[in-house]
């Protein structure tokens, strides 16, 4: 579908996500050049304004305040003015409320156009030491227990490099079950405070990782990177298979979700696993 020309344009702006230096030059003409920059903080977001000295007016928006905020930024293109879509840190829409608004200005017929900018996941991706050619990113793992155990056990197959946020008040609890079900040798790196003046990584084991924080007060925002699943993990024995599906179905996944979970452990397919007998 073509974007309708005679309305503004929506720009995705990536920001710093720690050091106010990680800003393109692209990124500080766009800010300067819209009409309107829509934030996720508008306090937050006028610290950087005023480091860059640009006097662009501001919008807040955020989840909670998107059918109401849409409006006015209709009104706006409609007048064919630009507007800048710019998160607290990072990349506008990725694990990011942002994702509604473009969704939206898609429907509209708006043309988005990202401008590049740094993210926490590639970021920390890249200095893990960790596989990158194929990689899964699942942000904020669920709050809820039963949610949580259900998306680590889909995970806990998974091949590919895996990369999650988490806050520094969560971490301990999301180690922990990330042991009891990927099993505490399972390598990590666990970055945190990224491109700031305390920025580290660590690397170790699930165990490991569990133990420092025994005796050391957790910090700062993470990224954790996880080493993905071995092909060798996969289930050859029927007797395991339904061993594993009644695990599953113990921790509250339907006997579907088990099913095709499972599925991708072994030859069987999903249909002959959900029709075994218990």
């Amino acid at each position: 579908m073509v974007s309708n020309s005679n309305l503004g344009k929506l720009y995705l702006v990536g920001t710093p996500i720690g050091n106010l230096e990680d800003i393109t030059l692209r990124a500080i003409r766009t800010l300067k050049e819209v009409d309107l920059i829509a934030a996720e903080d508008t306090r937050r977001t006028g610290k950087l304004l005023k480091h860059l000295q640009i006097e662009t007016p501001q919008i807040s928006y955020h989840e909670h305040n998107h059918d109401s905020r849409i409006q006015d930024m209709i009104a706006y293109w409609q007048q064919e003015k630009n507007i800048a879509l710019v998160t607290d840190a990072g990349m506008p829409s990725i694990s990011d409320p942002g994702v509604k608004l473009v969704q939206s200005a898609i429907a509209l017929d708006i043309t988005v156009i990202p401008i590049p900018g740094g993210t926490a996941v590639i970021s920390a991706l890249a200095a893990s030491g960790m596989p990158t050619n194929r990689f899964a990113f699942e942000g904020f793992l669920p709050q809820k227990d039963s949610d949580r155990t259900s998306r680590l056990e889909l995970l806990r197959s998974e091949t590919r490099t895996i990369v999650l946020y988490e806050a520094p008040h969560r971490i301990v609890k999301t180690l922990t079950d990330l042991a009891s079900v990927m099993g505490a040798e399972r390598e990590i790196v666990l970055a945190r405070e990224l491109t700031k003046i305390y920025e580290e990584f660590w690397r170790g084991s699930i165990g490991e990782a569990i133990a420092m924080y025994a005796e050391r007060q957790p910090k700062g925002e993470y990224t954790l990177v996880l080493k993905g699943a071995a092909e060798g993990d996969l289930i050859t024995s029927e007797a395991e298979l339904k061993n594993e599906l009644q695990q599953l179905l113990d921790r509250g996944m339907t006997r579907s979700q088990a099913s095709s979970h499972l599925a991708k452990l072994t030859s069987m397919s999903r249909r002959e696993i959900y029709q075994l007998d218990l």
